[in-house]
């Protein structure tokens, strides 16, 4: 009967071990779960924060960008305005501008006319190189494709070829009448001062006179000696020396 009784309480005690550790595995299990749970709920705690962080710089992002466009919309309604007001300026000069072509077509046709004039009464140096270019002048005004701005330029070019005729020294060659034959010659011209020639063998030497408006003959020796010296001045052959030229004398101011 002892026995029995000492065997029932060791199984008694094993039972209740057996329970007690039964108890503290659930007690486990239980605090793992607990972990795993409070584990999860804490990554979707991070999830969730970082999402809103991401948020939070997007909408930094898009408000910088809103800053930024609200800056260039300024800008550019700025420039808006400022082209509104080039473009009403240009309207009203382009209405200038009609209004000074139809002036200054009469005033260029004035030029060309004065300078055709100019020319005629000139000594005649180079006289088919410049008529010619009036005559391209006149034909430029009646083109409708060229500009009056490069109408205007060419004539002012043309006045300016002219004007620096008379600040020159420069031979050149060409056909000349003398003694009832064409004779090949040498021009030498001076500014508009003297208009010489001289035949290319030398025999003939002449100069152009302004009262006459013709070419008269230098028989003198020394004479052409002075205008073959000039030629050779003129051909850059010679370093500049005076020159006794016969040279009319200058009309007294009315």
């Amino acid at each position: 009967m002892r026995v029995y009784l000492k065997g029932l309480l060791v199984l008694m005690a094993l039972g209740f071990g057996v329970a007690q550790a039964q108890g503290v595995n659930n007690i486990l299990d239980a605090g793992q779960r607990n972990i795993r749970l409070a584990q999860a709920s804490q990554d979707r705690v991070d999830k969730i924060v970082e999402e809103e962080r991401e948020l939070v710089d997007q909408f930094n992002t898009v408000n910088k960008e809103v800053d930024g466009l609200k800056v260039y919309n300024a800008l550019m309604d700025r420039q808006i305005e400022n082209q509104v007001d080039q473009m009403a300026k240009l309207a009203e000069s382009i209405d200038q501008v009609t209004i000074v072509e139809r002036q200054i077509m009469p005033l260029m046709l004035r030029m060309i006319d004065g300078l055709e004039q100019f020319i005629s009464l000139d000594i005649p140096f180079l006289v088919k190189e410049r008529t010619d270019r009036v005559e391209k002048l006149r034909d430029l005004m009646e083109r409708s494709d060229v500009s009056v701005a490069e109408k205007f330029r060419n004539v002012f070019e043309a006045f300016t070829i002219e004007n620096e005729y008379g600040r020159t020294i420069s031979t050149y060659k060409d056909a000349l009448t003398i003694s009832g034959g064409t004779r090949e010659v040498e021009f030498l011209q001076i500014g508009r001062i003297v208009l010489l020639y001289q035949t290319i063998d030398g025999t003939f030497t002449g100069t152009w006179d302004k009262e006459e408006r013709s070419f008269v003959e230098l028989r003198s020796g020394a004479a052409r000696t002075q205008v073959r010296q000039g030629l050779r001045m003129a051909r850059k052959e010679i370093a500049p020396e005076l020159l006794l030229l016969p040279i009319d004398a200058a009309e007294a101011a009315q």
